[in-house]
């Protein structure tokens, strides 16, 4: 016989809460606490945060951290070393170095932020599609997404840049993306793979909910950690991505101001008794993505079941 207040207690067909059971929210809430139980108590975070904060900070409100004019230049003082009024110098074209290095952090930090957005949101969708709908569905986009593995991330980047004619954060950024979307697409695929599979999961069916109502209900909240994870690792890797393609010479151009361009422009003069030309803003492109990459391994460690 079947229980009444069994019966009673079951949602309508398709209409489970939201999130799936309260069982199901529980183990997420207990995961994500014990996260940041775990993170709370481990400086290297604090300092990646702090200097996250610090350049994005930068990126948003240049003039808090420097009062003088980025083209403001005098060639008198060209390439003139730290000094105390002026602690990272001048660049060859006396301008103030410090002042460079604060306001070309904007355009570095768009590309990647706006890359890694690009990058998350295609590569999840291709990765849902793929995990949640197998047989021929999954065939043809891991067949797709295989294309784009095959070509070299610098060499491919290289070579589109240099056939577009006006290279801005949007081109830039939508290069960045094309050539990485596919880790997104594996990592989203193999997360739902085996979250579509769960006892939720299948509840939630057996009551009547639609395709697309359990995708966004209940696949993404419970497969979307690894992805934001990777976005916060790639994040960085998009900032010095955009450093390398610009040094190369297929990035931002001038009158723009980048941490690649200079770098391009500091590199012949280091060698020449101006070395605060390369290294400064070499060591604030290292930092950033150090920053962010360390950012992204802790938050791995802490919320990924497995590891623990």
């Amino acid at each position: 016989m079947t229980d009444i207040s069994t019966v009673a207690l079951q949602p309508e067909p398709g209409h489970e809460p939201p999130g799936g059971t309260p069982q199901q929210r529980e183990v997420s809430r207990s995961l994500w606490a014990d996260g940041w139980r775990e993170l709370r108590v481990r400086p290297l975070f604090w300092v990646s945060v702090l200097v996250v904060l610090m350049v994005t900070s930068m990126a948003l409100v240049p003039g808090l951290w420097a009062s003088g004019n980025p083209e403001q230049c005098l060639l008198q003082r060209g390439s003139q070393g730290p000094s105390a009024a002026h602690p990272f110098g001048f660049t060859f074209q006396g301008c103030d170095m410090w002042a460079k290095i604060v306001y070309g952090t904007s355009k570095s930090l768009a590309v990647g932020l706006m890359a890694t957005i690009f990058t998350t949101l295609f590569g999840m969708l291709i990765g849902v599609l793929a995990g949640y709908y197998p047989g021929m569905t999954d065939s043809l986009l891991s067949r797709f997404t295989d294309i784009f593995f095959g070509i070299p991330f610098i060499l491919g980047a290289v070579v589109f840049l240099a056939v577009i004619p006006e290279r801005n954060v949007w081109t830039i950024s939508a290069v960045l993306a094309v050539l990485s979307w596919p880790t997104f697409t594996r990592i989203m695929r193999g997360s739902v793979l085996g979250t579509k599979n769960r006892d939720f999961v299948d509840a939630a069916r057996a009551l009547g909910a639609k395709n697309k109502r359990i995708i966004v209900r209940h696949i993404l909240p419970n497969s979307i950690a690894p992805i934001i994870v990777l976005s916060t690792i790639y994040l960085g890797i998009f900032v010095g991505s955009e450093a390398t393609l610009t040094y190369l010479g297929v990035g931002f151009q001038r009158p723009n101001t980048t941490w690649g361009l200079l770098i391009a422009e500091g590199q012949p003069y280091a060698l020449q008794g101006s070395p605060h030309l390369l290294y400064y803003p070499c060591a604030f492109l290292v930092l950033t993505v150090l920053a962010f990459i360390m950012l992204g391994d802790l938050l791995r460690d802490a919320f990924d079941p497995r590891g623990r």
